[in-house]
């Protein structure tokens, strides 16, 4: 068991091809707890398909993703990661409750309680709510309390602000923040600016 102190995510020499076009290639990064990896770039650059690769959705064209010194299919690190992509990936039929209690029989328990979480990200009171019922932007922080309820020391989020207003995002900037000073590390896109105050931020520009 490797200490949460010594945790560290690696790309070595990623490269990546779709459609016969080099999205990138050769690139390396290394993140430490309390850092944050953003990737920039115009749409088509390759930010969500470096996020695929780094989920392990996808095998990089070139290179390997590295967890602690080991590639991410040869040890635990999807115990460890927890990512939240462009959709919400919730399912509509069930309540918000459902919804939370199925992520949290598939990971392990984290900081806050269902109830803690929903309190946190603004949703208590719509446990019973199916969600379809719920607005966009109550949606896309449902599917954000999913990161509170379990232990996941990387977030990779990809365009977390989406359906949020103005509070909404302030509010997910504030987990985020805390979750990077608690030892957690964050791999995001997103087209807003973000205000991630006293976190060491590390940038990718995809072109």
């Amino acid at each position: 068991m490797v200490e949460e102190s010594l945790f560290f995510l690696q790309g070595e020499g990623l490269s990546c091809i779709r459609d016969d076009r080099v999205l990138f290639e050769s690139l390396d990064f290394k993140l430490m707890p309390g850092q944050v990896l953003l990737l920039e770039g115009k749409n088509g650059s390759g930010k969500t398909s470096l996020l695929r690769i780094l989920c392990g959705f996808r095998e990089p064209d070139a290179g390997q993703v590295i967890w602690c010194g080991e590639a991410i299919n040869k040890c635990q690190y999807y115990s460890y990661m927890a990512y939240v992509g462009h959709l919400d990936g919730v399912k509509k039929e069930l309540t918000v409750l459902e919804n939370l209690k199925v992520s949290l029989a598939l990971s392990r328990t984290g900081r806050y309680s269902i109830g803690q979480a929903l309190d946190k990200l603004r949703l208590a009171g719509y446990d019973d709510v199916l969600v379809q019922g719920l607005s966009a932007g109550q949606k896309r922080r449902l599917s954000l309390a999913r990161l509170l309820i379990t232990r996941a020391i990387i977030w990779i989020l990809d365009e977390p602000f989406t359906s949020l207003d103005k509070d909404g995002v302030a509010l997910i900037e504030t987990l985020m923040i805390e979750h990077c000073l608690e030892g957690g590390m964050i791999v995001l896109t997103s087209h807003h600016e973000t205000d991630l105050s006293g976190v060491d931020i590390q940038r990718i520009h995809l072109t």
